[in-house]
């Protein structure tokens, strides 16, 4: 073990609880970012598709070009 003389330091009753909280709330952070900070994570969370690069392109413009006139 790479870090074996920190537990002559650190009691593990201690720090394992304490590691395993810092990778939780990491793990959280980081779940949290993409969540806000993203579209499709909530769009895919509530249920919709995926939709593909050139639908949502064509939905933005306005149409498919398929329109008859």
């Amino acid at each position: 073990m790479i870090y074996g003389k920190m537990w002559m330091v650190v009691k593990p009753s201690v720090g394992i609880p304490v590691f395993l909280g810092a990778v939780a709330v990491g793990s959280f952070c980081v779940h949290l970012a993409i969540t806000t900070n993203t579209t499709w994570v909530k769009d895919f969370l509530n249920g919709k598709g995926a939709r593909s690069a050139a639908t949502a392109q064509a939905a933005a413009s306005g149409g498919g070009g398929d329109a008859k006139k």
